[in-house]
């Protein structure tokens, strides 16, 4: 399959674009244009997670406790958690919405004598065909339970409700770094760059320690007080293959997106903010400017017919009135969803490439794809026990 040029040299020339064409009722239209271009960057990254296949292990902004330290917790944007399906339900359309009230008290879960005070304020489905993805229906001890929809006809349609449990196995953030325009360089993204370097380093039980020679050792301790050390790289392969539960109960790899705000690095020129990430995640992945480009330009300026439904969508949210965004990580309208299933579906191969790793050095995206896989696929269930 061919690849479209990118219409534009850089993405501040396509936020120029957005702020004239698509924001320009707002009152700070190039800020509209780069927070519309942050979720951009969290919808192909969704998207990217569904088509490998994790969708039923992604929880949205849950707050995630640092290792042996649960009074502080941070809200990450997808954390990937493993998970057991209960059951599939089948609905009908003039039932709508699909509220955790409702799911709750589905025959199938009544069993579970889920609280009224547990159950979320959130609808899987509304009655104008809103999805709400990685729907939360209620927290219960050790796990939570979340509804996801799996198909839907002229009448009904199913969903299944899974059991996730608390502590997840991976966790992906998404960040814009660089400077705006108009602004001299200062604290604005190096400090989101750390606030996202530290949530990284204070997560997993597996800790990075930077030795006197520049290189990154690991440190896990096991429950009888002993250590295990080594190169982190190496240690980090080594619980991930291991199926021994004191290394993987308390191991969450971390990964982090981060795009182009400014043009004034590239995936192998790193400013400072690369370098904290880099050092900090165990897997950066660079979002080239071409391959946001190439996104938008199919979403917007030279629409798919694939991507139709989500153009309309994405429109039909920046309008200049509260409440009516239905094209973002947490809520989408249901046919673009449908659309970009079957855009990402059908050219992850090419997606794919809009990636350039950073972090680990000299490795691949197919090993992240099998590293993420083999956690998925572990008995999480005998390593809880």
């Amino acid at each position: 399959m061919t690849k479209r040029r990118m219409s534009y040299p850089s993405v501040d020339q396509l936020q120029k674009v957005l702020t004239k064409e698509v924001f320009h009722y707002a009152k700070d239209s190039k800020k509209a244009a780069g927070r519309a271009l942050g979720t951009l960057v969290e919808i192909i990254t969704f998207y990217a997670l569904k088509s490998w296949g994790l969708e039923r292990n992604i929880a949205i902004e849950r707050p995630l406790p640092e290792f042996a330290n649960d009074d502080i917790t941070h809200n990450v944007e997808y954390s990937l958690h493993p998970s057991t399906l209960m059951k599939q339900i089948e609905f009908s359309l003039d039932t709508l919405p699909i509220t955790a009230k409702k799911i709750a008290k589905d025959k199938h879960l009544v069993s579970l004598g889920i609280p009224a005070d547990s159950l979320k304020n959130n609808a899987l489905l509304s009655n104008d065909l809103i999805l709400r993805n990685s729907c939360t229906v209620c927290d219960l001890d050790s796990i939570f339970l979340n509804a996801y929809l799996d198909d839907i006809g002229p009448d009904k349609g199913h969903y299944t409700v899974w059991s996730l449990r608390r502590r997840p196995f991976a966790i992906f953030e998404c960040k814009r770094v660089g400077i705006e325009e108009g602004m001299r360089k200062g604290p604005q993204t190096i400090e989101k760059a750390k606030q996202g370097a530290y949530v990284a380093r204070t997560v997993s039980a597996l800790q990075k320690i930077r030795l006197t020679d520049g290189s990154m050792g690991g440190l896990i301790q096991k429950r009888d007080g002993s250590f295990r050390f080594g190169d982190y790289y190496k240690l980090m392969a080594e619980v991930i293959a291991s199926d021994d539960p004191e290394l993987l109960s308390r191991f969450i790899l971390t990964a982090g997106v981060v795009s182009n705000h400014g043009n004034w690095f590239t995936s192998e020129n790193h400013n400072k903010e690369l370098r904290v990430l880099a050092q900090s995640y165990d897997w950066l992945l660079f979002l080239t400017d071409e391959g946001i480009g190439q996104f938008i330009d199919e979403l917007l300026i030279h629409p798919s017919k694939k991507l139709t439904a989500a153009k309309e969508s994405f429109l039909a949210s920046y309008t200049g009135k509260k409440g009516v965004n239905q094209f973002t990580k947490v809520k989408i309208a249901l046919a673009a969803d449908a659309a970009l299933q079957s855009y990402f579906g059908s050219r992850i191969d090419v997606i794919e490439g809009w990636f350039n790793v950073i972090a680990p050095a000299g490795k691949e995206l197919a090993i992240l794809k099998k590293e993420l896989d083999t956690l998925k696929n572990k008995n999480w269930q005998e390593i809880h026990t």
